[in-house]
């Protein structure tokens, strides 16, 4: 918190956020992401206030210290309301073309999602190879939209649907594309080794060979990805096989993620902590010597409730014995043709619901322990001087009306980069994207 003189003369800013009946500024003191009982610490200000000039945060406090010391033609009244950092999702298939509708009725019928865990993507991946790079960034436009809406103002973008090396560029140039495009910031994640592809059923090894000998070393020439993930599951890549693309990716300076125990305890878990990764994700299976080492070497958990819900599983993961063993917590989306969920709003909903964790864990989770999980805690995911300004204000009194009240949009306004691109209460069309930032 900036220290407010008694000067007289104002100090003009360019935005002032006033009277917020919590101002959540998810400041801890610490650059490691939140684990334990730090989860439930939120740095409540209440009738908060932050300022805000060129887009960055250069003061928080109460409202009365900051009226007396800055002034600005553009404030918002967040009175009745809450104010808390952008949701950062840390997890998402952002970039695909088709669906997957019939799997979903299948599953409905009864079918096991494990004897068709990677069958059904078969419809998405044959789209997508086929659309055009613009159509893909078109898709990516309106996804990105929705999420912007629902308070999202940092995501991450996997690629995984192509399955070839030249549709899994496209892919990842599509996403970049979108980081310029859209004001949403994008992310973006290697995924080459999301399912063996069909011209190579019953030969996984000669795919990997592939992964690891055409596909890294070109995304790494070309700057396209910052992570290298990988699922480790029966039906896909083994203990050895998963182990061999994450090290090869850190050799082209990618850094390490993995999709990890979504359908069987394989062993994920203790991979992701062997080879230092950033973060490993679903864990449904994770055995507890796994959460464990995870723990003991910083990798982030990202939970994705949405996708057990899509998934129609009766399992989640083990949230609540992740964070009493002292593993940090993130939360995503997993938005993808097979959960396409655009809204972190429902997702720290299903978190507290399904998964055991308060309102106040859940929002740590996608927020400041999501930027942990995407390498951008230094930029976003909290509100303190010097961060960005993407801010989201919500319509409730309270933060534990997160989780409590569901399946509307909470959302009032949205600041990105400190400029409001979503505004609610007027009837003006809602500013999306922005051609420069």
């Amino acid at each position: 918190m900036k220290k407010v003189t008694k000067s007289r003369v104002k100090e003009r800013v360019d935005l002032l956020i006033l009277n917020a009946e919590e101002l959540l500024t998810l400041t801890s003191g610490s650059p490691e992401p939140r684990t334990g009982d730090q989860m439930r610490e939120l740095g409540i200000i209440p009738e908060g206030a932050l300022a805000v000039r060129e887009g960055r945060i250069i003061a928080t406090g109460k409202t009365l210290e900051l009226t007396k010391a800055f002034k600005s033609e553009n404030v918002i009244n967040a009175r009745g309301k809450i104010v808390l950092p952008g949701f950062v999702d840390p997890h998402t298939h952002l970039v695909f073309a088709g669906s997957c509708e019939e799997e979903f009725q299948r599953r409905v019928e009864g079918i096991s999602c494990e004897m068709q865990s990677c069958v059904g993507v078969w419809k998405a991946i044959k789209e997508t190879r086929k659309v055009s790079l613009e159509k893909l960034v078109d898709f990516g436009l309106e996804r990105l939209d929705a999420m912007l809406a629902h308070g999202t103002t940092t995501v991450e973008a996997k690629s995984g649907y192509g399955l070839a090396t030249e549709t899994e560029l496209k892919i990842l140039e599509a996403s970049r594309r979108l980081n310029h495009l859209h004001s949403v910031n994008v992310i973006s994640t290697f995924l080459g080794a999301h399912c063996v592809p069909p011209e190579y059923k019953g030969n996984p090894a000669e795919y990997v060979a592939l992964v690891v000998g055409e596909m890294i070393p070109t995304v790494a020439e070309r700057g396209l990805a910052e992570f290298c993930d990988v699922s480790c599951e029966r039906d896909t890549f083994n203990f050895e096989q998963a182990r061999h693309v994450l090290e090869t990716g850190k050799k082209y300076g990618l850094k390490p993620k993995i999709h990890a125990d979504k359908l069987s305890p394989l062993g994920g878990a203790e991979i992701a902590a062997d080879v230092g990764a950033v973060s490993a994700d679903h864990l449904l299976f994770s055995s507890i010597e796994g959460i464990r080492a995870m723990a003991e070497k910083g990798v982030v958990a990202v939970l994705l409730p949405a996708a057990a819900f899509s998934m129609i599983n009766k399992r989640y993961a083990s949230a609540r014995l992740m964070i009493e063993n002292g593993l940090p917590v993130a939360l995503g989306t997993d938005c993808s043709p097979r959960c396409w969920m655009e809204n972190q709003q429902l997702v720290v909903a299903m978190a507290c619901k399904c998964m055991g964790m308060t309102p106040a864990e859940a929002i740590t989770a996608a927020t400041i322990n999501a930027a942990h999980a995407v390498n951008r805690a230094g930029e976003v995911g909290s509100l303190e001087v010097g961060k960005k300004a993407d801010i989201t204000v919500l319509n409730v009194p309270n933060h534990n009306f997160l989780g409590y009240r569901y399946g509307v949009n909470l959302v009032d306004k949205v600041v990105k980069n400190g400029r409001v691109v979503i505004d609610r209460e007027k009837q003006d069309e809602p500013v999306f994207r922005s051609e420069t930032e």
